[in-house]
């Protein structure tokens, strides 16, 4: 984020593209909220929007489980993948109870969530906590350079800052900024891409964009695939305009994509097929 206005969250909803892309995605999601569905079984769209971003979210982090497997299942330890979706739907269960502490104290967020995901994993001293010097970080997927233990708590903290201060930024930017941070920070020794979509899903419901949870964007991002999501994210990390614009814009595509699967879902619901 190199912007040094006042609200710099706010300096990045005025990019090149970035207002239509909020556009695009406010009329989706009132779209599917406006479903006659939404009326009286909102509850169940929300139960399976979870499972479904649950799923995405997994995929990305390498277990790309089917959705059925993912709902038969019911023992998700012994192998790497079962641990993998195991943690995704931990992850999306807790991101609702912890709402209310977001704006307060994202970090304490934060750490919870590395705890959640970890499920004992780890070793305990290295659990929801931002890694020292030195200490290993496995995050297949992303492989950009890591930075430095005190470059990582100082961007922590100042994000963390953005956050409590407030922004007038619409949701999607908030969400794909805290994402994208996140992604480049990988500031635990693992699940750092599980807890990164989290707190996007966190951002997005507590904004009031999607306060029921029914528009999964981790769906978005594992239907659009891992290199398209991998190359969005390294234009974030060059810091210009068009990658951080390309980067948001990536996010609402994938918050639209996931409103598509929750509408195919009301569209189920209605026909008596779900």
């Amino acid at each position: 984020m190199s912007t040094t206005a006042s609200d710099p969250l706010a300096t990045l909803g005025s990019l090149p593209g970035v207002p239509d892309a909020v556009d695009s995605v406010r009329k989706a999601v009132d779209r599917v909220y406006g479903h006659r569905v939404m009326r009286r079984r909102s509850n169940e769209v929300t139960a399976e929007a979870a499972l479904r971003g649950s799923r995405g979210s997994a995929a990305l982090a390498g277990a790309d489980w089917n959705l059925e497997e993912v709902r038969r299942r019911t023992d998700f330890s012994g192998e790497d993948e079962a641990r993998t979706v195991g943690a995704a739907l931990r992850l999306t269960a807790e991101a609702g109870q912890l709402l209310s502490i977001w704006r307060q104290s994202p970090l304490r967020v934060l750490a919870r969530l590395h705890l959640v995901a970890a499920g004992g994993a780890a070793p305990d001293d290295a659990v929801g906590r931002p890694r020292l010097a030195g200490e290993p970080v496995d995050e297949p997927l992303i492989e950009a350079p890591l930075l430095g233990a005190d470059e990582v708590a100082g961007r922590l903290e100042g994000l963390s800052q953005l956050i409590i201060a407030g922004t007038a930024a619409p949701a999607l930017v908030t969400a794909a900024v805290v994402h994208g941070e996140l992604l480049a920070l990988r500031p635990f020794g693992s699940h750092n891409g599980l807890v990164a979509r989290t707190a996007e899903r966190i951002v997005l419901i507590g904004s009031g964009l999607d306060p029921k949870s029914i528009c999964p964007a981790e769906v978005g991002h594992a239907e659009q695939g891992r290199a398209a999501y991998v190359a969005s994210f390294e234009g974030y990390t060059t810091g210009t305009p068009e990658g951080l614009a390309a980067w948001i814009a990536h996010c609402g595509r994938s918050v639209e994509l996931g409103v598509r699967e929750s509408t195919a879902v009301c569209e189920a619901l209605q026909r008596g097929a779900a």
